[in-house]
């Protein structure tokens, strides 16, 4: 076994060899932690202190991050206001903020935004309690995985506007159709996550759950899910930005309202500074909304991880 030596302790060997070398160069500095051809000021690495002082806050790290987002805008203002552009393929920046004010103030923006909203967290919930209770369910039975796995996969590959036609010939063009599309969409990170997941549990965990007289879903709850937190956050976060994917395609089914009729409303009428304000809304909503599933992930793995 190789004993610890603790930064900054020196062997005795060291310490002669420290001192044979102040006797042949007295101006040198005897060897040591923090000693090297590094500047003497303090800065070692690339990442100093400054770097992590930057990015040790939430608030630091929100800053740093908007920083690209306003370089695009900066440089998207600067090409349209040089003429590179038509206002029908790139409308200026200030052309989409009235745009937005506009359909603000009659109240239609609101009510694009909480519908869509609305389809996708259910979406999201109902695909991703039945991801978690299938992808447990085959990775836990191996008469279960060997059954459906292949049939799951199959129906993995299929396209998401495959489903269009389908589900209007089955549920109508209801809400029904839309919320179980963006369901389908979310189903799979899910399932794949924790089905992979749970074959890898450590068998030692299981098996000293069984001593303990946990069996069935007893030791799924207190010995497996907790040890697959991280990847089932994974997949949760990976099931509700596929949700928004697939909200697009769930309003193409006879939509009058949410942000994917917006998008292709404003396509059919030429309206590019309504598209590219929908396409922001979309990108901003999903962001907010994956920060706070990201803020339960931080909270569930520090305590069932």
């Amino acid at each position: 076994m190789i004993s610890h030596v603790s930064p900054g302790h020196l062997t005795p060997a060291s310490h002669q060899a420290d001192e044979a070398a102040g006797r042949r160069n007295p101006g040198a500095t005897p060897a040591g932690p923090g000693s090297g051809p590094g500047p003497r000021n303090g800065g070692g690495s690339a990442t100093g202190p400054g770097t992590r002082g930057a990015l040790g806050t939430p608030a630091g790290r929100a800053v740093v991050g908007l920083l690209i987002p306003v370089v695009l805008v900066i440089a998207w203002w600067a090409a349209t206001a040089a003429g590179l552009f038509s206002p029908v393929q790139l409308p200026s920046p200030a052309s989409v903020v009235s745009a937005g004010i506009d359909l603000a103030a009659d109240g239609s923006l609101w009510h694009h935004i909480a519908i869509s909203v609305q389809r996708v967290l259910l979406g999201f919930v109902m695909g991703g309690v039945l991801g978690l209770l299938i992808g447990s369910i085959l990775g836990l039975s191996t008469w279960a995985d060997a059954l459906l796995a292949p049939l799951i996969g199959a129906i993995r590959a299929v396209p998401s506007l495959a489903w269009v036609p389908l589900l209007i010939l089955w549920m109508g063009i209801g809400e029904d159709s839309k919320v179980t599309l963006i369901v389908i969409g979310a189903f799979f990170p899910i399932f794949t996550n924790v089905y992979a997941a749970l074959k890898h549990v450590d068998p030692h965990l299981v098996e000293a759950g069984r001593a303990f007289g946990y069996h069935g879903l007893r030791l799924l709850r207190t010995i497996q899910l907790p040890a697959v937190v991280p990847s089932v956050f994974s997949g949760l976060r990976l099931a509700l930005a596929q949700a928004w994917l697939f909200l697009v395609a769930a309003e193409l089914i006879a939509s009058s309202m949410g942000l994917g009729f917006l998008l292709t409303d404003s396509q059919n009428n030429g309206r590019t500074d309504r598209l590219i304000l929908t396409i922001i809304l979309l990108a901003v909503i999903g962001k907010i909304t994956d920060a706070i599933l990201g803020l339960v992930e931080q909270r569930a793995i520090r305590r069932w991880s």
